[in-house]
């Protein structure tokens, strides 16, 4: 059964347990799913059998010794229960030719058994030594002509500063598991049917190298007896890094596994209490001796937080690719407006920033004497105006107010809200494009939400400077200025997701996007920032950056996907807007980050810094940008001449 419920979060996550090779393979299920794990982690063929000591004889009947035929269990157990795991001798860039054959003959075999079985998945054995070419070679053979069967390619997870290179059980040893896994999936060409289950060892890797496989396929955390400590009561329990850990895959998605024999000796009646105060039944059958383990597990799971409200709306989001909207060229429809217009902390925010301004603008003595003029360009259905007249309310200031729209749907909209709330006198309705719009007398204020997920992306800066014009000499535009930043992440999921178009156009397309299976490779670093009024004698929104990324050193090598772009505005004065994670607006979820993708990945070494080079360009009927990675190994530029994704004027 599940681990647990917890509040929120739809999708179950199950624990399973590693066995050894079995003969009676339902007396083997039936043990592991009545002590309380879901799956079984399970050798498919007799880990004695080698095709080059079979007789002629053996060999023409063509019998695998399997772990019982695939009538002894239902195609729903198969399916459901088991993951296979393939024979942990394999070595297909053994030196020996015997052994290097073999392999071969019984990585096929046994994968086409398990496809045969129907299985979800199955477990391909740790690589050996530093070369995988061969293996790699002929998994890649397997996935390009297999079913929907995920391999999982077994990893120890650890890296250089580790004391632990010496486990012969793991197989190799390797100065960086992550390189391990990085050539082989580049040698399989990041086929999206291979996975990554770790090996969670006793000690962990720096909190950096651990934090890159989060944007890596990890579908699987099988975690050693011997890397639990034990606490007061003699219970199995993890160090805070590994509870840390898990917590991470637990929000990834990742199941867990069990590996290895009892090495807790827990007391009978310390086990019948824990037991009476399980939930869920999770600890019903003591019989099950890694039963305390699993308990343990399902613990960690049930005392994470809740989700909170916003990730509660934004989980169908989760790494899902959006085209960003093109909101000059294309009018927004109602189910578009109705989504923005609840995000109370946006507003929250501008009618702070307008309540500052008219202060700073109107002194008290004057208050009730002098009426601001007051334009809301790109009006929507009235949200902005609506926290105008609040920050009017609020600062007791008059306003009279102009509210400028193209959207003719969206005009019908605002009549019929200003005649429902008696803005009659107050409010003005311009159906008109800004740019086009000769206002009858100047701004005091000029206020507009005309910011996408990359600050400029949405064409604010062409936007506000044909408006500008409405604005009196020391008049106020909220915003004042906005940033784009820029940051290198590895994303093996929307890397996949972009390449399966097989084109050009959709890798140098940038993407809205949730951020989820990311890893974050190095702080952001800002873009381009633009002010307003812009009072500069030529106005030039085309801009161009050089960027130099530092990935800590303890990272490890990273494989650089792309890179999520972000924006923070300043509204007026301290009242600020933004999606930047180290200063992001809480509880605004009108925005999410914008993801410019590499159509190669880059790998960087440790200590190689990561060159950057961003241009916004801009012509008579489109503006577009162009990236590129200069060093450590150079790129091409995308989108030249934006001949794959453009904003229209």
């Amino acid at each position: 059964m599940p681990l647990g419920e917890r509040n929120g979060d739809k999708e179950s996550r199950y624990c399973g347990v590693e066995t050894d090779f079995s003969n009676d393979m339902p007396q083997l299920l039936e043990f592991n799913i009545k002590g309380g794990f879901d799956f079984v982690l399970a050798t498919l063929v007799d880990p004695a059998y080698r095709p080059s000591l079979e007789s002629i004889n053996d060999l023409r009947s063509g019998a695998l010794p399997v772990a019982g035929s695939d009538l002894v269990l239902s195609p729903a157990q198969w399916s459901s229960h088991v993951v296979g795991k393939l024979s942990s001798w394999i070595d297909l860039d053994s030196d020996d030719e015997i052994l290097r054959r073999d392999s071969e003959i019984c990585l096929k075999q046994e994968v086409a058994w398990a496809s045969h079985l129907s299985l979800q998945a199955c477990l391909l054995p740790v690589p050996k030594g530093q070369s995988c070419a061969n293996y790699s070679r002929c998994v890649n053979q397997i996935l390009q002509s297999s079913n929907n069967m995920q391999l999982w390619l077994r990893i120890p997870l650890r890296k250089r500063e580790d004391d632990d290179l010496d486990d012969p059980s793991l197989g190799g040893d390797p100065i960086d598991s992550w390189e391990t896994w990085n050539s082989f999936r580049l040698l399989c060409e990041h086929n999206s049917q291979l996975s990554v289950a770790l090996d969670v060892l006793g000690s962990l890797p720096s909190t950096n190298s651990l934090g890159r496989w989060i944007g890596e396929p990890v579908r699987a955390a099988i975690i050693h007896t011997n890397s639990f400590l034990s606490n007061a009561r003699g219970h199995p329990c993890l160090s805070k890094r590994h509870q840390k850990l898990l917590t991470q895959f637990f929000n990834h998605s990742v199941q867990v596994v069990i590996s290895g024999g009892l090495a807790h000796s827990v007391p009978v009646s310390a086990l019948e209490s824990a037991n009476s105060n399980a939930s869920n039944d999770v600890n019903s059958d003591l019989g099950h001796p890694l039963r305390t383990y699993l308990y343990y597990i399902g613990y960690l799971y049930q005392k994470m937080d809740p989700l909170p409200e916003q990730e509660l709306y934004e989980l169908s989001y989760r790494d899902f690719l959006q085209s960003p909207l093109q909101p000059l060229m294309d009018n927004l429809e109602a189910q578009t407006y109705e989504t923005f217009e609840k995000d109370t902390a946006k507003y929250l925010q501008y009618q702070r920033a307008v309540s500052k301004a008219l202060l700073d603008r109107i002194p008290d003595e004057k208050a009730s004497s002098v009426t601001s003029v007051l334009m809301v360009v790109g009006a929507g259905r009235g949200p902005l105006v609506r926290a105008s007249l609040e920050a009017a309310k609020e600062t007791g200031r008059k306003l009279k107010v102009f509210a400028v729209e193209k959207n003719p749907n969206a005009v019908i909209t605002l009549h019929s809200l200003v005649k429902l709330e008696r803005w009659e006198n107050i409010v003005t309705i311009v159906s008109s494009d800004m740019r086009h719009w000769d206002a009858p007398e100047k701004a005091d204020i000029l206020v507009s939400e005309l910011l996408g997920s990359f600050g400029d992306n949405e064409l604010s800066p062409e936007c506000l400077d044909g408006a500008q014009r409405f604005l009196k000499p020391d008049g106020i535009s909220i915003p004042s200025s906005y940033t784009s930043f820029f940051q290198p992440i590895t994303s093996t999921k929307l890397y996949n997701d972009v390449k399966v178009h097989k084109d050009l156009a959709h890798l140098e397309t940038p993407y809205v996007v949730k951020l989820h299976k990311v890893a974050r490779l190095a702080p952001c670093q800002p873009v381009f920032t633009f002010v307003h009024p812009d009072n500069s004698p030529s106005k030039d929104n085309q801009r161009y950056t050089k960027l130099k990324f530092d990935i800590p050193g303890d990272t490890g090598s990273t494989l650089v996907h792309g890179f999520a772009g972000y924006f923070d505005a300043i509204l007026y004065k301290d009242v600020h807007l933004g999606i930047e994670p180290t200063m992001a607006t809480p509880n605004m979820f009108s925005w999410f980050p914008i993801f410019f993708p590499l159509r190669t990945p880059v790998c960087v070494r440790p200590d190689n810094p990561l060159e950057v080079h961003v241009w916004r360009c801009s012509g008579s009927t489109k503006v577009w940008y162009e990236w590129c990675v200069a060093s450590p190994s150079p790129s091409p530029i995308h989108n030249s001449q934006g001949r794959s994704y453009w904003v229209g004027l």
